[in-house]
């Protein structure tokens, strides 16, 4: 399976399936001598991990991860970092009865017809424990982006329809969704509680921000910042659309409301989200990433089975009512990616 591994130069391949053994991922091309232990992985390992959020599974995996090589006495050695995270409450049994019917919304008719075979056990690798593998070599990416002061943080602008009003980044962290308006964040706690009684699932809208990010990171024309940001945030499952800067409210806009006016203190406006041509241009890169619901739903769906005949599904197992909010993480790794990648391409051309 082609399609694992990200990255010129800061390079990352993810491997292992949810109900498989363990996940992981391998770095490549991390420069030595950056500060790292496992503590700095399990941070935000543990912001991934179910049981932050009403909205979360009920599988309870520790996600302890083990640093396995290119770490020396603390340190990031220059060779390649391997980090391994076992599996240890995934329960197969569940799957046995829809094994050979394909999921509505899930990758097992797409996978079946790529590939001839699937692991049918909680999606395999289309399931987001695969995830696992971006949040620990996100955590690492994002080393190299601390010594260069550069922040990324993602948050939650919208769970089941209701929306953040204010965007107050304080209490962000105060709340189990990630939200910016402490009265949204309730609001979404009992939406939750509610869809999850009916065996339904919920979308949403997540902003992210990258503050600290010098001018020039991008090349032109194939390799542009804003392309290799979206396409990363695109490559998580449940991401639907990307927004970049005003993304697509600039249809309603004029030439002279849309361009940013620039004066000596910076731009005045950021509807470019801080991307100019491909390249950033020092403003603050502004993303916004449409996150559908979760597929998996107990609610009677119409599918077919593996031969084609019609059939009717009620999805087992143990699962999110939304991607939201352990997908913030994922987003904010798939970000450092991309960020040290550039870091690392624009040092080697200066």
């Amino acid at each position: 399976m082609a399609g694992s591994t990200m990255g010129h130069m800061f390079r990352v391949t993810t491997w292992g399936e949810s109900h498989g053994p363990a996940v992981g991922c391998v770095i490549d091309g991390c420069p030595p001598g950056l500060e790292l232990d496992a503590s700095v992985v399990q941070r935000q390992l543990d912001r991934r991990k179910p049981g932050q959020a009403k909205s979360s599974t009920t599988r309870r995996e520790a996600d302890v991860c083990e640093i396995l090589s290119g770490v020396f006495e603390g340190r990031t050695t220059g060779t390649p970092i391997s980090i391994l995270v076992w599996n240890k409450d995934a329960r197969s049994g569940a799957y046995d009865d829809i094994k050979d019917l394909f999921r509505p919304g899930h990758g097992d008719l797409s996978y079946q017809a790529r590939y001839g075979i699937r692991d049918w056990r909680g999606g395999g690798r289309a399931s987001a424990r695969e995830t696992i593998g971006r949040v620990a070599a996100g955590a690492v990416a994002g080393q190299l982006l601390f010594n260069n002061g550069i922040e990324v943080r993602a948050f939650t602008l919208a769970l089941g329809g209701v929306k953040a009003d204010k965007l107050d980044m304080e209490v962000v962290s105060a709340n189990p969704y990630g939200c910016p308006d402490s009265e949204a964040a309730l609001a979404m706690d009992a939406r939750v509680e509610v869809v999850r009684k009916t065996g339904d699932s919920m979308g949403g809208l997540v902003e992210l921000w990258i503050d600290g990010l010098p001018a020039g990171l991008g090349d032109p024309v194939f390799d542009k910042l804003d392309g290799d940001l979206a396409s990363a945030m695109m490559g998580i499952g449940s991401v639907k659309g990307v927004e970049i800067g005003a993304g697509f409210a600039v249809t309603d806009l004029k030439g002279s409301e849309s361009n940013d006016a620039i004066a000596p203190e910076g731009f005045l406006s950021n509807n470019s989200g801080g991307i100019l041509a491909g390249i950033s241009s020092g403003a603050r890169v502004v993303l916004r990433l449409a996150v559908k619901p979760i597929p998996s739903i107990t609610i009677p769906q119409q599918t077919v089975d593996i031969h084609g005949a019609p059939a009717t599904i009620v999805t087992r197992g143990r699962h999110d009512v939304s991607a939201i909010p352990r997908i913030l993480p994922v987003a904010e790794a798939m970000a450092k990616l991309v960020i040290a990648d550039h870091i690392l391409r624009w040092r080697a051309i200066q």
